[in-house]
């Protein structure tokens, strides 16, 4: 052996003789090391050339392995899990097109920061781009998606096993900085099925780590601690006028920004995705209302918490006003304002800071500066109520947070469905989870899955029809689901969303919305799920406490007329911006 740190072996007949063993060697190093850093669950799709990496993960016990066949929604369920369990999640697939079949995943990971560790399965060298069966280029494929990519040669008993250790140490220790998933394409050649081999001599290098049970290398943050607050800073910011925002947060976080806002007598604007509401519900919908807009525009500073915010109202107010300070706190290290203020940018755990702020925070001359607007809200949900009580999706979004028992937690869908929650409804306080960084349709319900597989718990999912037919396959994994589980549908035959946008009229139906004349039930039939389509409110608020109060999935299927919910909007919009609410 030439390779630094290895002992001498003896003599070992031709790799190729016990070549299965040592793709299987390979693999159960690097599984183990994965589980000593934090790696409980693992994703596992059908193939082939992967079966070294799925042998190993059937045969580690400190992995609990998730299976599903078709490789996109996999990605997605794997994303569910370390969206909700905030730890590192693997994912196993074959060659080929299989890999491709992960890049939306990845590119939602890569901008919200959820950690997956992909582990592809490639053919070795050789066999790429000469006509060999099921291989592509997967060298590189998720580009910077991914925080880190490591190609992994062919197993050989030429590199030493703790050189396979310590890359797995360096991606993973980057992952821990950065957030995001992490690649290694692994190259296993054939055979790929046969019996073990004792490979002692070629581990010894590794016997210490054998045996202590921790991971090859240990990395130590140099930056790390509590929140530090600058308090100069912070007494010139509540020495005026200001806005506090809660985007996307982690559950359990709301409340402490909530005690802070209280504290400082700010309006709070809470974004769908906090998990909660505030007296200042409605935002996207009153902020229409100009002497409401003259009001809020009073502010002067703003202290924002989470981003990838719904409200279109809400980012116009953040990239319009010029901020006399505008700070924002998030735990990822990217850019988070697409309207690129001039800002102080802070990265740090919401509840942390706002716990510390809280607890350095002094009276705010300009203490309940915005209570009218409370009324405003008010008002707004008065005039909301008033109006006629038939099931469309306005009214749905108004009244589905009361149906809600407690300790359900929600999933919400992309789209349309989103804005009207955001819009027109009041969310409880409770765990909350979207798919807020590229906002795709696709992969909704494997989201879904995972989160309530983590977080077992009953769980709402409420999304757009379009984006479950994208997503049919996956309604496979809810099949068994051991906690209750409602997907609540709402049928409008196509994107209703572009009803909302500018898009041409003569080619709106045709080329954007897309009718396409299906309904669910066989899908729900198909897969083995409760399946509800109910034609009033009452139906519709029975259907959810009854699929939230029995195990299983339950599928809730609303149906409404095509361009129904447009025209309802645009007649809310009008009725706010000429209403008194001040």
């Amino acid at each position: 052996m030439t390779q630094a740190g290895m002992t001498s072996l003896p003599d070992l007949p031709n790799q190729s003789t016990y070549r299965a063993a040592l793709n299987k060697q390979w693999a159960e190093l690097m599984l183990e090391e994965l589980a000593r850093l934090g790696v409980k669950h693992v994703c596992i799709a059908p193939g082939s050339r992967s079966t070294p990496l799925t042998l190993a993960a059937d045969e580690n016990d400190k992995l609990t392995l998730h299976t599903h066949f078709d490789e996109r929604g996999l990605g997605f369920l794997a994303l569910g899990i370390a969206k909700a369990s905030h730890q590192p999640v693997a994912v196993i697939v074959t060659s080929g097109t299989a890999v491709a079949n992960l890049l939306p995943t990845v590119a939602e990971a890569g901008l919200t920061g959820e950690k997956l560790v992909l582990l592809t399965s490639d053919r070795p060298p050789e066999l790429i781009q000469c006509g060999a069966n099921q291989a592509i280029r997967q060298h590189g494929i998720f580009s910077d998606h991914v925080t880190e990519f490591h190609d992994i040669p062919s197993p050989t008993l030429d590199i030493a096993p703790n050189w396979l250790l310590s890359t797995i140490d360096a991606a993973m220790y980057q992952q821990s900085l950065h957030g995001g998933a992490i690649h290694f394409n692994c190259r296993y050649p054939e055979p790929l099925y046969g019996d073990d081999t004792d490979f002692s001599c070629y581990l010894a290098p590794l016997s210490n780590w054998q045996n202590d049970g921790q991971p090859y290398t240990q990395y130590q943050q140099a930056v790390s601690g509590p929140v530090v607050l600058d308090s100069a800073a912070l007494s010139s910011l509540i020495a005026k006028k200001g806005i506090i925002i809660a985007g996307r947060m982690a559950p359990g976080e709301l409340s402490a920004v909530q005690s802070l806002a209280d504290c400082l007598g700010w309006p709070l604007l809470v974004d769908p995705q906090a998990g909660g509401t505030s007296d200042w519900a409605g935002f996207d919908v009153w902020m229409q209302n100009p002497e409401c807009r003259r009001y809020i525009e009073q502010a002067e500073v703003l202290l924002q918490f989470g981003a990838r915010l719904v409200s279109k109202r809400l980012l116009q107010l953040i990239a319009e006003r010029q901020w006399q300070q505008y700070w924002l706190v998030d735990p990822l290290s990217t850019r988070l304002d697409p309207s690129h203020r001039r800002s102080q940018r802070i990265q740090a755990n919401v509840k942390e800071w706002a716990d510390m702020a809280y607890q350095h925070m002094a009276n705010s001359v300009h203490k309940g500066w915005a209570d009218p607007l409370k009324h405003a809200s008010a008002g707004y949900f008065e005039l909301l109520a008033g109006r006629e009580k038939s099931l469309n999706e306005v009214s749905l979004a108004a009244n589905l947070p009361d149906w809600l028992p407690e300790q359900t937690e929600v999933f919400l869908g992309n789209s349309l469905i989103v804005r009207l929650l955001d819009m027109c409804g009041k969310l409880p306080l409770t765990a909350t989870f979207a798919n807020r960084g590229a906002s795709g349709i696709d992969g909704l319900i494997a989201t879904a899955a995972g989160v309530q597989q983590a977080r077992q718990a009953p769980l709402l999912c409420v999304l757009g029809d379009t984006s479950l037919l994208y997503d049919l396959n996956s309604l496979a994994l809810l099949k068994q689901a051991p906690y209750p589980i409602v997907v609540l549908v709402t049928n409008n035959d196509g994107g209703a969303i572009f009803d909302l946008l500018p898009v041409p009229e003569q080619q709106r139906e045709s080329l954007y919305r897309m009718p396409h004349g299906l309904e669910f039930s066989h899908a729900a039939a198909m897969f083995g799920l409760d399946y509800q389509c109910p034609a009033s409110l009452d139906e519709a608020e029975h259907a959810c406490r009854q699929g939230l109060m029995q195990p299983g999935a339950t599928l809730v299927e609303i149906t409404t007329p095509s361009g129904q919910s447009g025209e309802l909007l645009k007649a809310l919009f009008a009725e706010v911006r000429n209403a008194t609410l001040l």
